[in-house]
């Protein structure tokens, strides 16, 4: 784990985010590779800056967030963009969306195109596979989004994300549980390739 007097970048962000996510943060710093399943949004990681705010203003009229804060948590997501994927030994990344994530409109439509494009040009990264579970596909397993992130150290954690509080699962055999869980839907997702034609359809459909 990071040391425990070495600051953590995410510390300059503690005042503005919910405590489990900046553990999260803690963690990833620390992991080797991640799978992460998400079946509503694009996730975090690789979000555009105009995606994430209207991803965490849609939340405002349920979760209280000042202005400040919604610019604090939009610049902590691109910080920890640029630590995970741009970092001198990035952690592998394999994320797997479901088709209606590329639909789900946040913003205007010239924000979810810029956001498609940006899938595509990350999902060539040598350290980043997007996967997309289409929608005729049989949906293998009824889970919402989870992250589950690999160490060389220690054992594997998933983490939930939740509307208030995250979960940590830290049992080995609820992890190897999501592991399987994760390779069900990864049986059941278009490749690469695939993905990357299915996201350009979606980044057209958005230019209309």
């Amino acid at each position: 784990m990071v040391d425990a007097y070495q600051r953590g970048w995410w510390e300059d962000y503690e005042g503005t985010l919910p405590g489990g996510y900046t553990r999260l943060l803690g963690l990833e710093a620390e992991a080797t590779s991640q799978q992460n399943w998400e079946p509503q949004v694009v996730p975090g990681l690789l979000q555009t800056e105009d995606y994430a705010r209207e991803v965490i203003l849609a939340s405002r009229g349920i979760v209280r967030i000042t202005h400040s804060g919604v610019r604090s948590r939009v610049e902590a997501r691109l910080d920890r963009q640029q630590r995970v994927l741009h970092r001198a030994d990035p952690c592998i990344l394999h994320i797997i969306l479901d088709e209606s994530a590329l639909m789900r409109r946040f913003g205007e439509p010239s924000v979810m195109r810029a956001q498609m494009e940006h899938l595509i040009q990350l999902s060539v990264l040598p350290h980043v596979s997007v996967q997309v579970l289409p929608l005729e596909s049989l949906h293998p397993v009824n889970t919402g989004a989870f992250i589950h992130l690999k160490f060389a150290a220690f054992d594997d954690v998933v983490y939930l994300e939740q509307l208030y509080n995250p979960r940590f699962v830290e049992d080995p055999e609820m992890v190897a549980g999501y592991e399987t869980a994760f390779d069900h839907i990864r049986s059941e997702a278009l490749d690469e390739n695939e993905s990357r034609v299915l996201i350009q359809r979606k980044a057209m459909m958005w230019g209309r």
